[in-house]
């Protein structure tokens, strides 16, 4: 096999039947049976699903975001801006939607969450409402649909996250700015720290604070249908 593979001028690919490779080569083409575990990486690994993106968007917002559709809005445009095809919803609960709810019931158990770089936050949807409120793995960053590491840029003041939620991702009413249509000071929202590295922390921040937003792609898609 490696005498073929340097000869190699041309693609290979697993023939349908049983490990083989179907290697063409100048002097033709030419089957060589393979045990399983000479199967490249590349080939056993690339229908393998990968994550759902959670994504901040690229500037902080007040409690006032025209409510969850605005906020939803903002996410669904800046994420086709950087070629992101997959629907995201903003990580918000709101008037008529538990933030638990936001993922598809068949992903939130079986897909890590991961970052901008694909570099995994949590080990599944379901994970951040372990009672931990929302605790990430460490030293990974989150990043804008901009690739800028919220937590250094200065853009984000504040590195506090919105969601108006108790840390079972369920609405806590009188914490979420008016169902994210106000940004009086009066008024308050839940967020929770970055720099501790949770999101679902119970903090009561003033509507009228600019604050980090985050997005959650909400199911997943296979690369063919994005």
């Amino acid at each position: 096999l490696p005498k073929a593979q340097a000869s190699l001028n041309s693609a290979f690919f697993l023939l349908s039947g049983g490990p083989s490779l179907k290697l063409k080569q100048k002097s033709g083409i030419h089957k060589i049976p393979l045990s399983n575990q000479m199967i490249p990486t590349i080939m056993r690994t690339h229908n393998i699903k990968f994550g759902l993106h959670l994504i901040a968007l690229n500037s902080p917002q007040t409690g006032d975001m025209r409510g969850i559709r605005g906020a939803d809005f903002q996410c669904f445009q800046q994420a086709r801006a950087v070629g992101l095809t997959g629907t995201f919803r903003a990580f918000l609960s709101s008037k008529l939607q538990d933030l638990y709810s936001i993922v598809r019931r068949a992903d939130r158990n079986t897909l890590p969450i991961v970052n901008l770089k694909d570099e995994v936050l949590f080990d599944s949807w379901e994970s951040l409402y372990n009672g931990l409120d929302g605790q990430m793995k460490p030293n990974v960053q989150v990043y804008s649909f901009d690739g800028r590491d919220v937590l250094k840029d200065n853009t984000w003041t504040q590195k506090m996250v919105w969601h108006g939620s108790n840390n079972k991702g369920q609405r806590m009413t009188d914490h979420y700015c008016e169902t994210w249509r106000t940004g009086v000071h009066e008024l308050t929202g839940f967020a929770s720290s970055l720099e501790a590295g949770r999101l679902l922390q119970q903090r009561p921040v003033s509507c009228s604070s600019s604050l980090i937003v985050l997005c959650i792609e909400n199911s997943f898609m296979t690369q063919a249908k994005k």
